[in-house]
């Protein structure tokens, strides 16, 4: 979800309250590929990725795996910018993006864009149903731009019956994208790990015991994964995320990559490499089949999140 798009600047002063040098930083995040040193700034030490562990020799994430959520470039994607902005990207080496909406075109017309480019749009966010005809229009979209997944981006409520019936749509509906020959998943915040609904139960409860694993994925969001592990008050907020992927019964396909800025609050959210998650942590622990770039609150360009993105994760090893 977005919170909104910083101005112009916001990476100078963000950088400057950390004492970094800016120059520095773009010559190395941005040229070079990964700001690895600079996995630390501003955050606990105790999660803070070490320099020697991005460092460590391993293996990289393959280009075909990683992808961008379109959200990240929602201020630049309107009219011609469309055209504008995913040619970037796949100048950085994108081959991949995931979609949010269609910007005013058909799915017919983003298909020829991106065909266009040499870019797939591998995966969507899309609403839970309305009805039989809104699920019949989001799996014909789908597969119409060649889509192999397709995902439920948000849902929030404090009552525990709207989440048994949520998963219960969610299962229906997977059903039907399975015949469609889409893998069909959730995306979560991190209300659904700290939402109490009763009795100590939460969303994420209900979901992983009530979603059909042969049928419902889940597109796990580092970022909120962490946050969550935050609010609940785990000692390690990394390892509480790591637990959430390893103990769902659900497979987890995709991971949206966002970095967090520290441990305080829950919209401080920075560019790959810059903050405090220990990514090669992670994927250790779990493999996904995709990667997908995400900042809901780049701080310079969109595009810049892009590129430093993409170069961070093909230079990070695991």
């Amino acid at each position: 979800m977005c919170f909104g798009f910083n101005a112009p600047g916001a990476l100078r002063r963000s950088l400057e309250e950390k004492g970094v040098d800016r120059r520095s930083f773009l010559r190395g995040a941005v040229a070079a590929g990964v700001g690895v040193g600079l996995a630390g700034l501003g955050g606990s030490a105790a999660i803070a990725a070490p320099a020697s562990s991005a460092a460590r020799a391993g293996r990289p994430v393959p280009p075909g795996l990683i992808s961008i959520q379109l959200y990240t470039l929602r201020s630049i994607m309107r009219g011609e910018g469309v055209d504008a902005t995913l040619a970037s990207l796949a100048d950085y080496g994108y081959t991949k993006v995931e979609l949010a909406g269609l910007y005013g075109r058909t799915a017919e017309a983003m298909r020829a864009t991106l065909d266009s480019l040499g870019i797939t749009p591998s995966s969507s966010h899309d609403g839970i149903s309305s009805d039989a005809a809104a699920l019949e229009t989001k799996i014909a979209n789908a597969v119409t731009l060649g889509q192999t997944h397709i995902n439920v981006p948000y849902l929030d409520s404090t009552n525990a019956d709207d989440w048994r019936r949520w998963a219960d749509q969610m299962n229906a509906e997977a059903a039907v994208a399975r015949d469609a020959g889409l893998k069909y998943g959730y995306h979560n915040h991190a209300h659904e790990f700290t939402t109490d609904l009763g009795n100590g139960l939460t969303p994420w409860d209900i979901f992983t015991s009530r979603l059909d694993p042969k049928l419902v994925h889940l597109e796990v969001d580092l970022y909120w994964a962490v946050t969550g592990g935050v609010g609940v008050g785990a000692s390690d907020p990394i390892q509480f995320a790591i637990d959430t992927i390893l103990e769902a019964p659900q497979k987890v396909l995709q991971y949206h990559v966002k970095d967090k800025e520290n441990l305080t609050g829950d919209r401080n959210f920075a560019d790959l490499g810059t903050g405090i998650i220990d990514f090669a942590r992670i994927f250790r622990a779990h493999t996904p089949k995709e990667y997908i770039v995400e900042n809901d609150q780049p701080d310079v360009t969109p595009l810049q999140t892009a590129e430093v993105g993409y170069n961070y994760l093909r230079s990070l090893r695991f």
